[in-house]
């Protein structure tokens, strides 16, 4: 019994200096990688500095201060790659942009040359990794056969995560970069995303864009290049619920022109009460010289609707369709006037589906569809490929059974005064579309928040479409809907009082939950 006790004592001792050795070795080994410093390489004409430090994702990020940074989720080993944009050999980049024979070469030079500098970060950051580890471990415990023992360890663990950091590279992770910088530098440092979809067919290609993009912009020195819009897309900024709040309009404008859109698309709750002194706030959308198509929320009046109508650009769709910029797209008011608090407010989400259902007949051929509620959004599942909303003041995108998608904006206005309710503030955000001019499908999108320093600073995360010719099947007419009754067969005709807004009419709303008491 007691030759057991002292079994199970000397496991339990072995077991805890094996982990400590662990610990200590992986903390040298950290603190090795930290003091490994910088590697410069040359990547074409570009003087980088590379550095790698470990974190909880693997992702690359790309400093090019003070433009910005754009962020890669490469790789999924736990490991985070910075390329700091040091400098630009303007001769070299001049003669790589100009002189077609090296403009071709440029991809397979760049490659080379990144691929060298990693290699060359790999290899220090390995034997400072394994160094650190040594010299910790003999620090700790002053024994040499266990400092052997926590470099063998530290250099099988972060051979391993290399590995790993290799095998599980993402290419196509470079045609979805994330910004973070100045509004103005973000579409030419990101590039086109028309061109992204149809012109590179691999990371070699955006690899270049990239680099032709800084060198450009470092070029310029005191004035950013105007973006350069592809004429294959058509660009729409989607905003939604600016609830009167004026920083809106500085970020509706500073995107129109930055990133040159064609239109843009409102998706309600422009105003907050819905009041005849708040259709003053409305004047500025004559202003910013392009069309500006417009759905009620449920904060806007019948007022509301009349004051934008009236504004030069303004577009107002209820329930009807109009081709704009090119785009076939179709509006419909919410049902409800929430500000209204004399009137009845139905509660049920099914009958905002129901809503949007009953109006599914008149969207027959139409690219885009505008509403202000996700819920009423789905009502138009398989009528269309794509459907913009708002209402729930937070970002999200839903792809349907049907193929539709359904692109949910946050406020353009940070919730208006009611963000001031809330510790934390509600972000200003908005989204730019790219729509092919032939197809009229969207090919990518790109969503962006502003905070901070107000429009000056912005991040922004690049989607691409994964199909954008994918067939948009009809909803069937018996699928049930999220209370589980029958979608086909509950939906009231179309001009019944239950979907009639206004003062003196029955109202609609979706469940009480905490975001829809703050929409």
């Amino acid at each position: 019994m007691k030759f057991l006790d002292r079994l199970k004592a000397v496991i339990r001792s072995r077991a805890s200096k094996a982990v400590a050795v662990l610990v200590v070795a992986a903390a040298g080994a950290w603190l090795g990688i930290f003091l490994s410093g910088t590697v410069h390489a040359q990547v074409g004409p570009v003087e980088t500095g590379m550095s790698v430090a470990p974190s909880w994702g693997g992702e690359t990020i790309v400093d090019a201060s003070p433009l910005g940074t754009l962020t890669f989720r490469t790789h999924d080993a736990p490991l985070t790659l910075r390329i700091t944009l040091e400098n630009i050999d303007q001769e070299r980049a001049k003669s790589l942009l100009e002189d077609p024979r090296l403009t071709d070469r440029l991809p397979s030079i760049i490659e080379r040359d990144l691929l060298a500098g990693v290699r060359e970060l790999a290899i220090r950051s390995l034997l400072c990794a394994a160094a650190g580890a040594l010299i910790a471990v003999l620090m700790v415990f002053r024994r040499p056969r266990v400092a052997l023992t926590g470099l063998l360890v530290a250099a099988v663990a972060l051979a391993t995560t290399g590995l790993v950091a290799a095998r599980t590279f993402h290419p196509g992770s470079l045609v979805e970069p994330r910004y973070t910088g100045l509004v103005a530098a973000a579409p030419s440092l990101v590039g086109s995303a028309e061109s992204i979809v149809t012109r590179f067919e691999s990371y070699r290609s955006q690899l270049t864009k990239l680099v032709t993009n800084v060198s450009k912009l470092y070029d310029a020195v005191s004035t950013l290049p105007v973006y350069d819009a592809d004429p294959r897309s058509i660009r729409v900024l989607h905003v939604s619920d600016i609830h009167i709040n004026p920083i809106a309009w500085n970020v509706i404008r500073s995107l129109t022109e930055q990133f040159t859109v064609d239109l843009i698309v409102d998706t309600g709750d422009i105003s907050d009460h819905g009041s005849k002194a708040e259709n003053k706030f409305v004047e500025e959308i004559g202003r910013l010289g392009v069309p500006y198509v417009y759905v009620r929320g449920n904060h806007d009046s019948k007022t509301t609707e009349k004051a934008v109508a009236k504004q030069k650009n303004a577009v107002v769709l209820d329930d009807k369709m109009r081709n704009v910029a090119g785009l076939s797209i179709y509006g419909l008011g919410d049902p409800r006037f929430t500000p209204d608090k004399s009137v009845h407010v139905d509660t049920d989400p099914a009958s905002l589906e129901a809503f949007g259902r009953a109006h599914r007949e008149n969207v027959e051929n139409a690219d885009l569809v505008a509403v202000h509620d996700d819920i009423v959004a789905r009502g138009f599942s398989g009528a269309t490929p794509m459907v913009l909303a708002g209402h729930a003041h937070k970002r999200s995108t839903t792809m349907l059974p049907t193929g539709t998608r359904v692109l949910v904006q946050g406020s353009t206005g940070g919730a208006g005064l009611r963000a001031l309710e809330h510790a934390e503030p509600t972000p200003v955000q908005a989204s730019v579309l790219y729509f092919d001019r032939e197809t009229k499908r969207l090919q990518a999108w790109d969503d962006i928040t502003l905070g901070g320093l107000g429009e000056q600073s912005v991040y922004m995360q690049r989607h691409v479409e994964p199909d954008p010719g994918r067939m948009i099947s009809p909803a069937p007419t018996n699928a049930p809907s999220p209370t589980g009754t029958l979608s086909g067969t509950t939906s009231p005709a179309a001009g019944s009082p239950l979907w009639h807004q206004g003062q003196s009419s029955p109202m609609l709303q979706r469940s009480p939950t905490e975001g829809d008491r703050e929409s």
